[in-house]
């Protein structure tokens, strides 16, 4: 079932019903609005916020069209001299595997801004994005529409701290992005290697998780052991203290939580916890989160 809250989504442009499990959920729409359209006029849309598609299940996809056609229509609207896809891409390209000439399309008018809105809202409706690609398609839906996480996270039916956390993971070096993306590292292991900013211990870790088969328990003990043999070269080096692993642990934890950026700093039973928060509704945000009631 859709999620609510989603804003301009495809639910809002053709009506939600369900759908047969047979073939990739998309939204039914009335016959009279469907059109043939040959599969070279058709070319996918460029802000698709899906980029992984599994040759396997293309394939498993492409026999159940070739047995009973495809049963729920893409979505495209036009330009140009073709159309671009709103929804329906793995659809489209299993039409191509099963030698089809052509695809039944609704043709609908839409901005770029509406098309990436609407291409997330059916990918996030159907949990049908990595945790990469997610991430991604929350920054193209922030920057291309200026939301800030708390307006993108309402038009997605997602809290801000999903969102908050989803985009943490953009912060990850391009390789260890790329192992998350192929399904190599889990959501868990990503979360702990956070806790790594140099880019180059990053991907030491994420290497060395792959080599050895490490649990996510077994990737924080690395983590700390990475962290204290850079923080002991940058205590020689300029003489100053650096932060046990453990607090720094916690600090990726409150981080985590709290879906913000927390600094903790502790020295001999004292400190203090810093909090970010980037406007009055974030604030209240955090402070329900602490249980803590602002009137």
């Amino acid at each position: 079932m859709a999620k609510t809250g989603l804003g301009r989504g495809l639910g809002a442009l053709l009506g939600e019903q369900p759908v047969p499990a047979s073939q990739e959920p998309a939204p039914a729409v009335a016959d009279d609005s469907v059109r043939r359209i040959p599969l070279g006029q058709i070319q996918p849309c460029p802000v698709q916020p899906r980029r992984e598609f599994d040759r396997l299940a293309l394939e498993e996809l492409a026999q159940s069209i070739e047995a009973n056609g495809i049963v729920q229509p893409l979505i495209a609207r036009p330009i140009a001299d073709h159309f671009e896809l709103i929804a329906g891409e793995r659809r489209w390209r299993a039409a191509d595997i099963a030698g089809l000439s052509d695809v039944p399309v609704v043709v609908r008018e839409a901005t770029d801004a509406e098309v990436l809105e609407m291409a997330l809202v059916e990918n996030l409706q159907r949990e049908d994005l990595n945790p990469i690609e997610e991430a991604q398609g929350f920054q193209n839906l922030i920057d291309i529409h200026h939301y800030t996480q708390e307006q993108a996270a309402a038009r997605v039916g997602r809290s801000r701290t999903a969102v908050a956390n989803a985009l943490r993971l953009l912060k990850l070096d391009e390789d260890v992005q790329a192992y998350v993306r192929q399904g190599r590292l889990s959501m868990g292991h990503a979360k702990v290697i956070l806790g790594l900013e140099d880019a180059t211990q990053q991907k030491m870790a994420a290497e060395r998780i792959l080599k050895n088969g490490l649990s996510v328990r077994a990737t924080e003990d690395l983590t700390n052991q990475l962290q204290r043999g850079s923080k002991s070269t940058s205590t020689k080096s300029n003489g100053k203290a650096t932060p046990d692993v453990h607090v720094t642990s916690l600090q990726n934890k409150l981080t985590e939580k709290l879906g913000t950026k927390v600094a903790l700093n502790y020295r001999k039973g004292k400190g203090a916890v810093k909090i970010q928060f980037y406007s009055d509704d974030d604030l209240q945000r955090i402070l329900g989160l602490l249980g803590i009631d602002s009137d």
